[in-house]
């Protein structure tokens, strides 16, 4: 594939994508209390949410947890403010009611404190080690963010260490490309969707060798935990279906996601040959806008590989 794109267009901007980061954590809020509630026992009193985001995780531990304390990090100030906007305002535990917590979860949330702590994953993660203080915590999750680290390994190991006895780390990394579109949608070639999933990887296979201090990890995350020290190591992926025909809220999501996912490639050469299609599917004053039609759908699977600390 070639490029004509610039540099930057494989390097991510944080603080452009913080309000992004927000929202998805209240579209998520429900699948961030299912995993929660498998990954918190009765007895957890400190939970950390590395690379936090939206801090929608964050939000779900603090729900599931009985008391104590959740640290929601990042690495970006501005992603950072956009969470605890988002958590200060009703909308954090009105998602996790939703989420099915019912009329507890308020009580729940302001019991267990989510503090804020600005620091890298790609660091030593040593502002985040003296807020855990004491023994260590015994969930640490981070979702998508360890493919951000130069270095997976040693961010795996890193997050490894602030683990008390008994803990567990908690990667939700992979799963299955989201399915939207028909193969045939009329304009262009058919497999418009197949195509953008291959640019999207060839996008990231350049945003990673972009990363300062970029090691290869030619194995997959639960060899990268065992390598960590952990055991107990396990795979559990969900899946995600909303069948046609959507609820309004979805459709407008999937033709969002697609916008957000177009527009990123667009720089970079890699859609070039769709791109005539791309546009007018995503222009609101085209008849062909992805927003008349009746047949998208959104079928995925995220996957979270969890290992545990021997007590």
């Amino acid at each position: 594939m070639h490029h004509h794109g610039s540099e930057d267009a494989f390097v991510v901007d944080w603080s452009e994508a913080a309000s992004r980061l927000a929202k998805a954590a209240g579209t998520d809020a429900g699948w961030y209390a299912a995993v929660a509630a498998e990954l918190v026992t009765a007895h957890d009193r400190v939970a950390v949410d590395v690379g936090c985001g939206g801090a929608g995780m964050a939000t779900a531990l603090a729900a599931a947890m009985a008391g104590g304390r959740v640290l929601a990090v990042d690495g970006d100030g501005d992603v950072l403010a956009a969470a605890e906007e988002r958590l200060a305002g009703v909308g954090a535990l009105d998602s996790v009611r939703r989420a099915g917590r019912g009329a507890e979860a308020e009580s729940w949330a302001k019991a267990v404190a989510v503090e804020f702590v600005l620091d890298d994953l790609g660091g030593d993660l040593a502002t985040t080690r003296a807020g855990i203080a004491g023994a260590g915590a015994d969930v640490v999750w981070a979702a998508e963010a360890v493919h951000h680290a130069g270095d997976q390994q040693r961010a795996v190991d890193r997050l490894a260490g602030l683990l008390a006895p008994g803990g567990r780390l908690a990667l939700a990394e992979g799963g299955l490309p989201v399915r939207r579109l028909p193969w045939d949608v009329s304009l262009g070639e058919p497999g418009l969707e197949f195509r953008l999933d291959v640019a999207q990887n060839e996008w990231f296979t350049q945003m990673r060798r972009r990363l300062p201090g970029v090691v290869p990890m030619p194995y997959g995350w639960p060899a990268a935990l065992r390598r960590a020290g952990l055991t107990d190591v396990r795979t559990r992926s969900w899946l995600f279906e909303a069948p046609t025909p959507l609820a309004p809220a979805e459709h407008d999501r999937i033709v969002h996601e697609l916008e957000h996912r177009v527009d990123r490639l667009r720089p970079t050469g890699l859609l070039d040959r769709d791109l005539a299609a791309w546009d007018r599917l995503l222009d609101e004053s085209d008849p062909a806008w992805l927003g008349h039609r009746d047949d998208l759908q959104r079928l995925t699977a995220r996957s979270v590989h969890i290992g545990h600390l021997a007590r």
